[in-house]
């Protein structure tokens, strides 16, 4: 009988890059309540991994400039190795989540984080962080703010870029 696998925890962090002016200024600037900016990561194998302008990127948990996150997603525990899940961030990293693919509303660091939960856990990130683009482009202010925001590339400092090459991280 072997013995059962191996489990990693998963966690999501999730920071507010606003620091708090999104909940005071929201209702002002867009007519309506939004409790944060949100960027989100995700915590496996002992490293934080997210995605910004730069491509994907990791450190260790709470390693960026941005310091501990706001809060903390128990997302459950995955059977996905070390091994193999550096090599699913190889290829999207060379796929879908290359630098230049970034949008800030549309392909963005929660997105990743999104789509790394899922292949990990089977569960997604929670909705109000995924909705955001949306709810702010709901408002005639984010429209108005779109053609500006667009051109904003978001890349926390701190952190390596992540590249994995013949077998090597």
């Amino acid at each position: 009988m072997e013995p059962p696998p191996s489990l990693h925890s998963v966690k999501l962090y999730v920071y507010d890059l606003s620091k708090g002016m999104a909940r005071r200024l929201s209702p002002l600037m867009l007519g309506k309540q939004l409790d944060g900016i949100w960027h989100s990561s995700i915590i496996v194998h002992k490293d934080e991994f997210f995605y910004g302008s730069g491509g994907i990127s990791s450190c260790a948990p709470g390693g960026t400039l941005l310091g501990p996150p706001d809060s903390v997603v128990d997302l459950g525990s995955t059977e996905v190795t070390e091994e193999i899940f550096l090599e699913y961030l190889s290829s999207l990293g060379e796929s879908m989540f290359r630098g230049e693919s970034y949008n800030l509303f549309e392909h963005n660091c929660n997105t990743f984080s999104n789509e790394v939960a899922q292949f990990l856990t089977g569960r997604k990130i929670p909705s109000y962080i995924t909705d955001l683009p949306s709810e702010v482009l709901s408002t005639p202010f984010g429209q108005a703010l779109k053609p500006l925001l667009d051109s904003i590339q978001i890349q926390p400092p701190g952190g390596n870029t992540f590249r994995r090459h013949n077998g090597q991280s």
